[in-house]
């Protein structure tokens, strides 16, 4: 996946998010995705949750997928509050 081709706007609105979800704020987030180190996302999560984005971060493709997903898509336009 190329980086360069997400939007920062994005990233930030789905750190933000995913921080308050998980109890992270958003840069401690962004600074360990980032880094490569998951220990404080993983611990806030459910094992399940936990194994499933262990799964995702480390398939490239899978992650794509995941963001181009129409689920994905819904949940930009809801924390952002574009419409489609």
């Amino acid at each position: 996946m190329d980086r360069q081709k997400l939007d920062p706007k994005q990233v930030d609105q789905l750190l933000d998010a995913a921080g308050k979800k998980l109890g992270v704020a958003p840069q401690q987030l962004k600074t360990e995705l980032e880094s490569g180190k998951y220990d404080n996302i993983l611990r806030n999560m459910s094992q399940k949750d936990s194994a499933m984005l262990q799964k995702v971060l480390q398939n490239p493709k899978m992650m794509e997928k995941m963001i181009s997903s129409p689920q994905a898509k819904a949940l930009y336009q809801k924390l952002s509050g574009k419409k489609p």
